[in-house]
């Protein structure tokens, strides 16, 4: 599997919130809403979610193993960096 697109749409408004970014794999699937949080030990990602009936939130898209979303979430936050770069 290779990431061969990030889209990173930095968020100005308070909250921990930075970004949300879409993803494409194999320049075939796309998965959008990916959160970029700010969180009390550094960044990470939130992979899309949505309210189920019991009110709890559950993914709706994300990788089976931590080395997947380990190298994911490396890749989108060196994205959402270099787009923090180009603002400057």
């Amino acid at each position: 599997m290779n990431i061969t697109d990030i889209r990173v749409r930095k968020i100005d408004k308070d909250g921990k919130m930075r970004a949300i970014v879409s993803i494409t794999i194999d320049d075939e699937f796309v998965v959008h809403d990916i959160k970029v949080i700010e969180g009390d030990k550094g960044m990470f990602i939130a992979m899309p979610s949505r309210m189920a009936s019991d009110g709890e939130y559950r993914d709706i898209a994300h990788p089976i193993n931590s080395a997947t979303r380990d190298r994911i979430q490396k890749m989108i936050l060196e994205a959402y960096e270099k787009a923090g770069a180009a603002e400057i």
